[in-house]
């Protein structure tokens, strides 16, 4: 798919006082730059800040009721549930905050629902069970905050709710419930809103050990898993939190984690940001997806070795299981578009199908936005009710889109690049039309819009070293909001035949002048093949790779533009 480049306009000025006070190349200075970072008390934080640089969590809207209460819990041994969401984030959550209740000495359990049988967040089934049970305070951990009807129920069966998530408010405000800790309630004075729901369990851990932060931190590990997992802006808080995270994860204590490595072939020395988004992430979720997500949470709460493995391996099982789920149902969404769909039209995809595994959707929906550049919503369709899940493009807010076409919905919720809704199967059509009249206020016509791609900096090769890759290095975790640097060069020559690599990428020698790099990319399908002797513009990101103890500078194809 062609994309549009835009590099950014060097500023020299600002270059040179950062350049002077932190001693840093003019070329990651303009980085720093394009990232809005423009003063050297701004880089300090980004580049250096730690745990200290966190805001303190009673900051938060209802965090010293939501602590008084759980205190108040586990001096008198009121039984205390955890209700978390079957996801990574909500099962890291979940462990995250039984951690910390067992070191409390509270009398606690855990419930995470089924998404097939009891579909996303708080249900009143549960809330009955919890009341059977002699639960007495539920805390929510990643989900809550539009369950109304099971908050009222809750507060009839004399049980209090805390809730903790982080998705986005409805207009009619937030449910009854004893507190509510979400950074998004207009009135909440944290200054931080884009906090996983791990990062807010997080928040929640840390005021409750108030002293004793350091037990808390512990768990970190948990906090990057779940926060890389749920795709969060990687900026603020969540990237210090996740840069601390990775560091305890690389040296994790808990033997399911360790376990989890061994299985997906993750090196723990090596370990970044990616792996827990490719490898590590899905493994976790496939259990939420077709299993059940209580697996999952064995895995992270589990304290003997032999154990952790027989887990390990069942979320190993499972995955591949989802894979090819997923594999079929994609086919089918393809199919659908094919046949249904007239691109040149359409603003956002919804499509429908009896049968679809809703445990997918998600992630299809994803790879759906990928392949066609456009917003998509999948919906499974059983005896005339649907349950769908979407994925938008930047620029269009998915969650603001579904309000304005809520008329035609049973339910929804999510945030700006995700939502899962409930349709009746009769009102579909009209909510297609609704919400493509909604996103075409947005945007144009998919054959009026080309993909962006930012580029800092239009780089001659001589100025790719060492040094302005180990610059780059201090920005990571890289992530939505803190991507990899991107940068340019022109009239590049391919000085030999493109050689296919892994399933399908391929890699060739790129000279310009007298200096020649190994450029190479693992997605062949969204960038051009040139042939040996092509004179092309590359968009790339230097990298140092590292075979047989031989450093060699690489370039990590973003895009290309074929000239001869």
């Amino acid at each position: 798919m062609r994309k549009t480049w835009k590099v950014y306009e060097p500023n020299s000025r600002l270059q040179k006082v950062l350049c002077s006070e932190l001693g840093i190349s003019p070329f990651f200075a303009q980085v720093l730059l394009n990232r809005d970072i423009r003063t050297p008390e701004q880089a300090q934080v980004v580049l250096f800040g730690g745990l200290s640089s966190c805001h303190d969590p009673f900051l938060m809207k209802d965090m010293e009721k939501g602590v008084s209460r759980i205190r108040k819990a586990v001096a008198q041994n009121e039984k205390i549930l955890v209700y978390g969401d079957y996801d990574v984030d909500g099962v890291t959550s979940t462990a995250l905050l039984s951690y910390v209740l067992d070191e409390m000495g509270a009398d606690h359990d855990t419930f995470i629902p089924n998404r097939m049988d009891d579909g996303y967040g708080l249900n009143v089934r549960a809330v009955a069970l919890a009341r059977e049970r002699g639960i007495r305070l539920m805390i929510t951990v990643d989900c809550g905050i539009n369950s109304f009807e099971e908050i009222r129920c809750a507060n009839d069966h004399g049980i209090d709710v805390i809730i903790t998530d982080h998705h986005e408010i409805r207009e009619d405000g937030v449910p009854p419930a004893y507190a509510v800790i979400d950074a998004h309630q207009p009135d909440c004075a944290y200054p931080f809103k884009e906090l996983a729901g791990v990062g807010v369990a997080y928040k929640l851990a840390r005021a409750l050990m108030r002293g004793q932060e350091e037990m808390v931190d512990a768990h970190l590990d948990l906090v990057a898993l779940g926060t890389v997992a749920d795709v969060a802006p990687m900026n603020g808080e969540n990237r210090i939190l996740v840069k601390a995270g990775l560091k305890r994860l690389r040296n994790t204590d808990k033997c399911g984690l360790r376990a989890l490595m061994d299985v997906a072939r993750v090196s723990p020395e090596i370990l970044t940001s990616r792996h827990i988004s490719f490898m590590l992430g899905p493994r976790i979720n496939a259990m939420g997806r077709v299993g059940s997500a209580n697996t999952a949470l064995d895995l992270l709460l589990c304290e003997d070795e032999p154990r952790a493995r027989d887990i390990a391996e069942i979320l190993e099982r499972e995955n591949r299981n989802r894979q090819a789920i997923e594999k079929d149902l994609l086919r089918e969404a393809v199919r659908l578009v094919e046949k249904e769909v007239d691109l040149e039209e359409t603003r956002v995809m919804v499509l429908a199908e009896e049968g679809w595994h809703p445990g997918v959707l998600g992630i299809v929906a994803s790879r759906m936005v990928d392949g066609y550049g456009i917003p998509a919503i999948l919906i499974t369709l059983e005896a005339g009710r649907g349950k769908g899940s979407g994925r938008s493009v930047e620029g269009f807010n998915l969650f603001e889109g579904l309000k304005e076409a809520s008329d035609h919905l049973i339910g929804f919720g999510g945030h700006e690049a995700a939502c899962g809704i409930k349709i009746m199967e009769k009102d579909i059509e009209s909510f297609r039309r609704s919400i493509n009249s909604v996103a075409g206020r947005h945007f144009a016509r998919k054959k009026d819009i080309l993909p962006e791609l930012g580029i800092d900096l239009d780089l001659p090769f001589s100025y790719i070293g060492v040094r302005l890759i180990r610059e780059m290095e201090m920005l990571m975790p890289y992530g939505p909001g803190n991507i990899e640097p991107v940068f340019c060069t022109n009239s590049i020559t391919v000085k030999n035949k493109p050689r296919d690599i892994g399933r399908g990428g391929f890699k060739f020698l790129a000279a310009c002048g007298n200096l020649t790099c190994e450029a190479i990319t693992f997605k062949k399908k969204s960038v051009s093949r040139p042939s040996q002797g092509s004179v092309i513009n590359l968009a790339y990101t230097p990298s140092i790779n590292t075979w047989r103890g031989i450093e060699t500078i690489q370039l990590n194809i973003r895009d290309l533009q074929l000239i001869t």
